[in-house]
């Protein structure tokens, strides 16, 4: 799974079915919280069943465990989940493990019952419609692990469905990479044709989803263009919004690229980060099922903050992988994958209630009247190489990757006329105010190195009490 080349989020209207699927425009005003379904929640109160993510097997999780607890989901400020591949999967122990990220299908006509039965899933969907949420279903339309030896497997009931095998050796050739198989002769992963994709709609129509997340995507796949993109390519944002003009949305991986080692350490390049905005369509992560948590990466309370904040006042659409408003910090695949459960869904970790003031700081901009969702985000002069400012009006945000430690006072000066003069402001994640300066500008400083978002007090009214 961690080898995938195609992480392509897509979201759009099935016209063809008979459920009424949410618009690219309704997502973009959207939060997601991105669920792997064995790991996020057990059907039933126990919170003890043992889970060891190195060990690569099923550990439980399953539809229903979500839906009771949706409103751990929704008190964060989410109004949207995304939801590991539901189809069934490959049986038994691989030499990878069990399927239990959903990733290796084997028939896209029938569910995985380790995580419940589809009327399961539509209770999913339909509980989610009720909070006024919606479902993202991510699906694997790309690949499959047919038996082996290799032979038919549904819906793909043809060999005509599958390109010619051979093996991707070298992942810088493009030919290579879009028309051979992953895996190897012991684990097959089938290239399919998806130049014939129409059946997609199908085999979802009847589960009430508002979106879908697909996963190793290539060509020609429905009548959205193409959507070819591969991981090593991704250094240059302008591939992600080329992307976009004829997608809904993809996730920004340019941009993570540079976000990651920008908030590492305090020897970061914080400037890497300044992109050409607009990128309004596309998903904002630091975390996913695929990469290290960035917990793993550094340790430092500051440093995790300042990363965190950066989906959630992003031009794009903030995606929070499960388990971050915990804290976790587990590495690469499979310790990344660790289960929720263990942390008894505790409301009270400084990461949730933190994630919930940003999703509350987004939404208050959203709905500010101010263009929030159409405007795109600047960087503002008034930094040096450890700060960053970046406006997306109403909201200004000061991030720094000083670190913890950092015995020293960080200083923000925005001398650009940013709010009005001499304005209340809030910072969002601690309540205090602030003064902005005769110009609209501010002068700002920090001992902590933590990030600060700020919002007109007369944005916020009923969402923060000032001190």
């Amino acid at each position: 799974m961690h080898q995938f080349l195609f992480l392509i989020w897509t979201l759009f209207s099935f016209y063809c079915c008979e459920t009424s699927a949410a618009s690219a425009q309704k997502w973009r005003s959207r939060s997601i919280y991105q669920i792997v379904t064995d790991r996020f929640a057990l059907s039933g109160p126990s919170y003890n069943t043992s889970c060891d993510p190195s060990a690569l097997r099923y550990c439980g999780g399953t539809w229903q465990g979500i839906v009771d607890h949706l409103d751990y989901i929704q008190g964060m400020g989410f109004d949207a989940i995304w939801i590991s591949p539901p189809f069934t999967n490959v049986e038994g122990f691989t030499p990878s493990g069990e399927a239990y990220h959903g990733y290796w299908p084997q028939n896209l006509t029938s569910y995985n019952a380790h995580f419940g039965t589809v009327n399961d899933l539509k209770n999913l969907s339909a509980s989610l419609h009720s909070k006024g949420m919606y479902l993202m279903l991510d699906v694997v339309v790309n690949h499959m692990l047919p038996p082996n030896p290799i032979n038919t497997t549904a819906p793909f009931t043809d060999v005509s469905y599958f390109h010619q095998p051979c093996w991707i050796g070298n992942y810088s050739n493009r030919t290579e990479v879009e028309q051979c198989w992953l895996g190897n002769e012991t684990m097959p992963w089938a290239d399919v044709n998806t130049d014939d994709a129409g059946w997609i709609s199908k085999v979802i129509s009847d589960i009430g989803v508002d979106g879908l997340r697909l996963s190793t995507v290539k060509r020609g796949v429905f009548t959205m263009g193409e959507v070819s993109l591969y991981i090593n390519l991704m250094a240059r944002a302008t591939q992600v919004t080329s992307k976009t003009e004829v997608m809904d949305a993809v996730l920004d991986y340019p941009t993570w690229f540079k976000l990651v080692p920008a908030f590492s350490s305090p020897q970061g390049n914080l400037s890497s980060v300044s992109y050409e905005s607009g990128a309004f369509m596309t998903g904002a992560f630091l975390e996913n099922h695929d990469q290290p948590r960035f917990g793993s990466i550094t340790n430092d309370s500051a440093l995790r903050a300042n990363a965190m904040v950066w989906p959630f006042i992003y031009d794009g659409i903030p995606v929070l992988y499960y388990g971050q408003e915990q804290g976790f910090s587990g590495g690469a695949v499979p310790n990344n994958h660790e289960p929720l459960w263990r942390t008894g869904y505790n409301t009270s970790h400084l990461y949730y209630k933190m994630i919930t003031s940003l999703n509350l700081a987004r939404k208050a901009a959203i709905n500010s009247g101010d263009y929030f969702l159409t405007t795109p985000m600047k960087f503002l002069r008034g930094a040096d190489g450890h700060t960053l400012a970046v406006s997306k009006p109403p909201m200004l945000s000061l991030f720094t990757n000083v670190g913890q430690g950092f015995s020293s006072v960080v200083h923000w000066n925005i001398t650009q006329s940013v709010f009005r003069s001499r304005e209340q402001l809030v910072d969002v994640l601690t309540c205090r105010v602030h003064l902005s300066a005769e110009n609209g500008g501010v002068d700002i400083t920090s001992t902590n190195g933590m990030p600060k978002v700020w919002l007109p007090f007369r944005k916020t009214i009923g969402r923060w009490s000032p001190r």
